[in-house]
């Protein structure tokens, strides 16, 4: 009896030995292969060393197919004016418009000073500053070529918005997605000779051809004293260069896509608003904040009507006390 006990006893022994062994190896396994199989999941996710652009690329065009809604505001934009700012009447007309309101999550901003930066960060947006290298770009107008080339260098597709333009509906659905464009333009006006382009709004697609374009065009620009940006492509354009270089360019018209300079007459169709043919930002803000009021009031109705006159705008190229900072 005494053997047979010793015998149960180093039987029982041996198999909680071996069922602590199995134990161990499985919770040791799980302890290295964890680890290797999350650091796979990075690599995998993260293919270059990430600066600060690319992490804010990155978060703003999530899920978007690579491409990323880019808005610039300095100093000018987050002041107020008239009791609001640019950028909050920007950013309201994403929750007014329709289909809007998602499309925020993959806006970056991008900030041209301290000031700039703050307010945005203060909005929980898509952030980054950008380096300007002692230029002082505190004024109402900054030029961000060489950025936006860094931008399709990088591989990301971009709708370039002023932030004077009221997004009403989604336009992605007005926009050519089946690549056979490589760049979408706003055009201050239809039926005129030549195309009246404006800068303020606009989609490129990343490809060799059109980042040899915004090379082309950062270069001129260098050179182009007293020439704004949307000038110098526009010399581009009447030259004949996208064309040699291949680039397929739609305008948008202004049906969809208007301004002040030529309203949309279809509230029902209109995608965007934008304060062009205007001087300065006060005047921007209070007629674009009428262009909200409107667009409220045909949400409510359904009943079109016409736009409210852009009074301040329209009058804001007699104001002989306004001195632009370019």
């Amino acid at each position: 009896m005494p053997l047979c006990n010793i015998s149960s006893g180093n039987l029982a022994l041996a198999v909680a030995l071996l069922f602590a062994g199995a134990l161990y190896i499985c919770f040791s396994s799980r302890l290295i292969i964890d680890p290797i199989s999350d650091l796979q999941h990075n690599v995998r996710t993260i293919t270059f060393p990430v600066d600060e652009l690319e992490a804010a690329l990155n978060r703003a065009a999530a899920g978007n197919n690579k491409t990323v809604i880019i808005a610039m505001v300095n100093k000018a934009y987050v002041e107020e004016v008239g009791g609001r700012t640019m950028l909050d009447l920007f950013l309201e007309s994403f929750w007014e418009g329709e289909d809007t309101l998602p499309l925020l999550d993959h806006l970056m901003v991008v900030a041209a000073d301290q000031t700039a930066y703050d307010r945005c960060k203060f909005r929980r947006l898509h952030c980054y500053k950008m380096e300007t290298e002692g230029i002082d770009l505190e004024g109402e107008k900054v030029y961000m070529t060489r950025l936006l080339l860094d931008v399709l260098r990088r591989g990301y597709h971009l709708l370039f918005t002023d932030t004077d333009v009221m997004w009403l509906r989604s336009p992605f659905s007005r926009l050519s997605n089946n690549g056979s464009l490589d760049m979408q333009i706003s055009v201050d006006s239809a039926g005129v000779g030549g195309h009246l382009i404006n800068t303020g709004f606009y989609h490129v697609r990343s490809n060799n051809k059109t980042i040899s374009l915004f090379q082309k065009w950062y270069d001129m620009r260098l050179n182009s004293t007293g020439l704004k940006e949307q000038d110098v492509l526009k010399k581009l354009l009447d030259s004949g260069h996208l064309h040699k270089l291949g680039i397929t360019v739609g305008f948008l018209n202004t049906t969809h896509f208007s301004g002040f300079c030529q309203d949309s007459p279809d509230m029902g169709a209109v995608t965007t608003v934008h304060a062009n043919c205007c001087r300065h930002i006060a005047a921007k803000v209070f007629d674009l904040t009428l262009v909200l009021r409107d667009w409220k009031r045909y949400k409510a109705s359904h009943v079109k009507t016409k736009w409210s006159p852009h009074v301040k705008c329209w009058g804001s190229w007699n104001d002989t006390h306004y001195t632009p900072k370019l």
